[in-house]
């Protein structure tokens, strides 16, 4: 039975980012159709403070780490493949108001963001459940009232993904991400890094970022539920259970990868069943790639590979002793 690596990736922008314990590479397609390998710096604050390697505290600090390497390798390859020529010529036309106009936007794009998230998974279901309450003059209990919110935070996050797999740009980007699972899923097993090997893999894998968003929600559902059973009076104040649930984000992230870890490491039926969801929607963010894709994808794994594999690596030896 194939064991799974500690390796994981990411997707870019005609590129896929392999991170190991050791060291995370970045494999870029180039414009002239070259692959262009770097690497990215992967000190943690974990290392400086031993503290944050706890458990549920770990997942907290990796998250923010992975969001912070994940926005730097996605623009590292969008320069490095050609995608901001054109930003590029503007700015030798006028730098400064070029610096100017990017900052702002970047500002504004994250405040943006944060704000949208706040409508779309706090407040538009909480006034939901109030106009189904009105609409069928109900009431609902507490619990109940929580548990369709979470179905509805579900069902918005799904959509969002759903819609975006047609944007061009986007699908190329899930089909990198296939890419990225297949590969993986070959050096698991053990065997070559071909293309035809890696061609012939699964593209949906239970350590995947996907299946961590959807192990948020579920247990998300879950933390809401026993803070209305032990508070029972902060699900009325509004205010109140916005921050509420504002505050138990890390929490519900630490958790999640504690969860996660746990799959990445057994196979059984519990595994299984908890992976479900995620390996769902890797219907919809993994695509089947490209063989220049797969191409990316076995040269990040190469780059960033421990110097002591931690699956079964013997095959590799063979190869160079022919």
């Amino acid at each position: 039975m194939a064991k799974y690596t500690s390796i994981g990736g990411q997707a870019l922008i005609e590129g896929i980012m392999m991170k190991s314990p050791e060291k995370t590479a970045l494999a870029v397609r180039v414009p002239d159709g070259s692959i262009d390998v770097s690497y990215l710096n992967q000190k943690s604050i974990k290392e400086k403070y031993k503290i944050l390697k706890a458990p549920v505290l770990r997942g907290i600090v990796s998250y923010i780490e992975s969001m912070v390497q994940g926005y730097k390798a996605m623009m590292l390859s969008a320069d490095k493949s050609g995608f901001t020529d054109l930003e590029e010529e503007e700015e030798k036309r006028d730098p400064k108001k070029q610096s100017s106009i990017v900052n702002a936007v970047m500002v504004i794009g994250s405040v943006l963001g944060v704000a949208l998230a706040v409508v779309l998974f706090m407040l538009i279901p909480r006034l939901v459940v109030g106009g189904i309450e009105m609409l069928f003059d109900v009431t609902l209990t507490k619990i109940a009232r929580s548990g369709i919110e979470q179905l509805l935070k579900l069902a918005v996050f799904v959509g969002y993904v759903w819609l975006i797999t047609f944007m061009k740009d986007i699908k190329r980007v899930f089909m990198y991400h296939g890419a990225e699972h297949k590969t993986i899923f070959c050096y698991e097993k053990g065997l070559p890094l071909t293309v035809e090997n890696v061609r012939k893999q699964k593209r949906f894998h239970p350590r995947c970022g996907t299946s961590f968003l959807i192990l948020m929600i579920l247990i998300s559902v879950i933390f809401s539920t026993l803070v209305q059973m032990i508070f029972p009076q902060v699900y009325s104040i509004e205010w109140l259970w916005v921050i509420v649930k504002i505050l138990l984000l890390p929490l519900i992230c630490g958790v999640g990868f504690e969860v996660l870890r746990f799959c990445g490491k057994y196979d059984n039926i519990v595994t299984k069943i908890i992976s479900a969801p995620g390996l769902w929607l890797q219907r919809l963010t993994t695509k089947e790639p490209e063989d220049s894709m797969i191409e990316i994808a076995i040269a990040a794994l190469r780059a960033c590979e421990p110097k002591t594999p931690d699956v079964d690596r013997s095959i590799d030896n063979k190869e160079e002793e022919n």
